[in-house]
């Protein structure tokens, strides 16, 4: 038996099965007298809803990682920090950090060697992912285990090959829900946070990406699941380019530290995002969209300009996939979602150059780069579009050295809170990297 498959994990087992030597035996439910807590997802239930036969209880919330009940156990073995020796060099990655992303990787990699718990708060497309690379190496080297955690398997996907290549010596694990590969230990860890529920104290360092995308801000059990899977002295890296209020207040009162990179790393500003006034839901009806709508969308088409539409559920993908088709009918282009089981192929064909655009949900707000594209939003006044998701929506656009620009347009029926304060945010944003360009201007 490989007693590397329990390394700083928590292994569901059944009760009944003998104990590996080597190998130590976790509870996994507390059996209070109205309730049940759950030790892998730290949820509450009422003994009523987790009754099994025979006083048996399971939890119902983190049931999609396999169902945790009394008739279980966990196998768990400390992490020992046992990896094979690595060739070297450790980072493989040749390519250049811009002065500015220099001095916010080496605070970084500094306060990842102290353990610290920090925030990198950059905008959109700014190389937060290159940033992390002199960190990662330097705790590799220190023997570390390191983990990077996304929300979102499509971020997991994307960040996968680039640490591939930049640690091109480092075996690097990959968990999410639709991996068909067996686990195997690993040195580097990439995984969605829903994944990080089945570690325990596993971790030296822990990134986690988009911190604030859905689910993760808004499930404790992903933020009980963060703190399960550091170790008691480990250090955690959050990166967004929309923080949260709870991640501010943490800022404010001092248990974080923070890094604030307002610069893409080609150097350039945020596209600004441009709103209009238009009545598309009575249209749609018809077979119809506004005629600005139309026109702009096939400027972006004869400037060969590829983008991306979103729209706010996927009830509306349909309807207007087939009213592009007789305006566009020239066009190849897709609709996606998050349920859409070609997603990750629809996804991967966009980033080929297959298709001229795509119509998508708010499921392709973050964690996607396709160069050198338009991005508009038909419907941005509409509940499901919060002012972060539209910050991320608009960082979509300029993200190449190729085309810094961009269009960004959301197109809105009546004037909302969630589109002016994704404006205000933007703005806020290019006034202070304004501020360092105009900086670096008078220092040259």
């Amino acid at each position: 038996m490989d007693l590397s498959y329990y390394y700083g994990r928590q292994v569901l087992v059944n009760r009944l099965a003998p104990v590996p030597a080597g190998v130590r035996v976790l509870p996994t439910i507390e059996v209070r007298s109205r309730n049940i807590r759950c030790y892998r997802c730290n949820q509450l239930t009422a003994k009523t809803i987790a009754a099994l036969p025979h006083n048996e209880f399971y939890c119902p919330h983190c049931i999609n990682l396999g169902r945790v009940s009394t008739l279980n156990k966990f196998y768990h073995v400390p992490e020992p920090n046992q990896f094979l020796p690595i060739k070297q060099p450790i980072l493989t990655w040749h390519g250049k950090l811009s002065p500015l992303q220099e001095q916010v990787s080496l605070t970084v990699a500094q306060r990842m060697a102290r353990h610290e718990h920090q925030l990198l708060w950059a905008v959109t497309g700014a190389g937060k992912t290159e940033m992390m690379f002199a960190g990662i190496a330097a705790a590799i080297r220190r023997g570390e285990r390191v983990g990077i955690a996304s929300p979102r398997v499509d971020v997991c996907l994307e960040l996968f090959p680039r640490l591939q290549a930049a640690f091109a010596n480092c075996e690097i694990a990959l968990l999410h829900g639709r991996q068909e590969l067996p686990y195997h230990y690993a040195q580097l860890t990439i995984c969605t946070t829903h994944q990080l529920l089945r570690f325990y104290h596993a971790f030296d360092n822990l990134i986690i990406d988009e911190v604030d995308a859905f689910p993760y801000a808004a499930d404790k059990s992903l933020l009980y699941a963060t703190k399960h899977a550091l170790k008691a002295d480990g250090g955690c890296l959050y990166l967004t380019a929309t923080p949260g209020d709870a991640l501010l207040r943490e800022v404010r009162q001092r248990r974080l530290a923070v890094s604030y990179l307002p610069l893409r790393y080609h150097g350039h500003l945020l596209p600004r995002i441009k709103v209009q006034l238009v009545c598309w839901r009575q249209r749609l009806k018809h077979r119809q969209l506004p005629r600005r709508c139309v026109q702009r969308m096939n400027k972006s088409l004869v400037r060969h300009h590829r983008f991306l539409l979103f729209v706010p559920h996927v009830v509306d993908l349909s309807s207007v996939f087939i009213t592009l088709q007789a305006y566009f009918p020239r066009y190849r282009f897709a609709t996606v979602h998050a349920n859409d089981p070609d997603r990750l192929i629809k996804v991967q064909r966009m980033r080929d150059g297959e298709y001229d655009f795509l119509i998508t949900t708010s499921i392709l707000e973050r964690g996607v780069t396709f160069p050198e594209i338009d991005v508009y939003v038909l419907g941005a006044d509409e509940a499901v579009f919060s002012s972060s998701a539209l910050v991320q929506i608009a960082g979509r656009a300029g993200r190449a050295q190729s085309r810094p620009t961009g269009n960004v347009i959301l197109w809105v029926s009546s004037n909302c809170r969630q589109v002016r304060q994704a404006t205000q945010q933007i703005n806020y944003m290019n006034r202070k990297g304004q501020r360092i360009k105009d900086e670096v201007s008078v220092m040259q």
